[in-house]
Parts: structure tokens; C-alpha cells; sequence
């Protein structure tokens, strides 16, 4: 079967389902871990953008379009591979984002609960989930632990 770019989109969405899946469904699982916080699922999509940027720049229509105006972006992505490279751009780095969000909200000891709606924005409109998790990050603040009496 030769490759399409329908074929590889059916591929790379499944890949970036699963790193977003892990995040909002399993955070603090091993496989989590070494799959997505790791960085691996994420570079896995940056390989696939490399290669398919490279098929795109040094293939038969590397010429067509660019990035000096809205026509010749357009151009760009009526090449199919082009915009499957665009695609996989975007699921990279979405994906990226969100581990940084999940890792941040650790960090700060945000729970989970209230990070997941910007998970789910974030893998759904990229810059909106971006701008709750701003949000987020900026007003919440974790309450103090009271230390419990000691027992004598």
C-alpha cells in the first residue's frame, strides 16, 4: 500500500489521541511517563513533520506557495502533503503544550480536576485552552496545609 496523506493522517491523528488521552485520563501513570511527559509521542510527530516538510520543500511541488501572504499560505495548503505537514505541526505542537500545562500545574499544585478543561481546549483550540490555563495559573493559588496537632 503506498503511502497517502489520508492514509498518514489516519496515523498521526490515533498518535496525538493517545498522548492527549494519557494526559487527561491517566496523568500520573508509568506509561504516561514515558510516552508523553517524556517528550517521546510529541517527537515522534516532530520526525513525521521533518520528513513529510522534506517531502513537501524537495518534492515536485516544493514551489508552489509560501509564507509572505494569506494567497500564498493558501497556496501551500492546496498541496495535500503540505497540509498534512501543517496538520501534524499542529498536533506536535498542541500536544507539546499540553504536557508543559500538565507538568506547570504539578508544579503548582493545581489539581487535576481543575487543569483537565484546559487540556480539552488546548487539544481542541490550541491558543484558547493556552489562555484558560493563563488563567488558571495566574489566579489559583493552592491552600496552605494546616499542620495537624502533634500527639503527646
Amino acid at each position: 500500500m503506498p503511502l497517502s496523506p489520508d492514509f498518514l493522517f489516519s496515523v498521526a491523528n490515533p498518535i496525538a489521541l493517545l498522548g492527549w488521552a494519557l494526559l487527561v485520563l491517566a496523568p500520573h501513570w508509568r506509561a504516561t511517563r514515558w510516552l508523553v511527559l517524556s517528550g517521546a509521542l510529541p517527537l515522534l510527530l516532530a520526525l513525521a513533520y521533518a520528513l513529510l516538510i522534506g517531502y513537501q520543500l524537495l518534492g515536485p511541488a516544493g514551489a508552489a506557495g509560501g509564507f509572505g501572504s494569506l494567497a500564498e499560505v493558501a497556496a501551500l495548503f492546496r498541496n495535500p502533503w503540505a497540509l498534512l505537514a501543517g496538520w501534524v505541526h499542529y498536533l506536535c505542537f498542541d500536544l507539546c503544550l499540553g504536557i508543559w500545562e500538565s507538568l506547570d500545574a504539578r508544579r503548582r499544585g493545581v489539581p487535576h480536576g481543575l487543569l483537565v478543561p484546559c487540556l480539552v481546549l488546548t487539544f481542541l483550540l490550541g491558543p484558547v485552552g493556552l489562555l484558560l490555563y493563563a488563567g488558571l495559573r495566574r489566579f489559583y493559588r493552592p491552600q496552605a496545609v494546616s499542620a495537624a496537632p502533634a500527639i503527646q
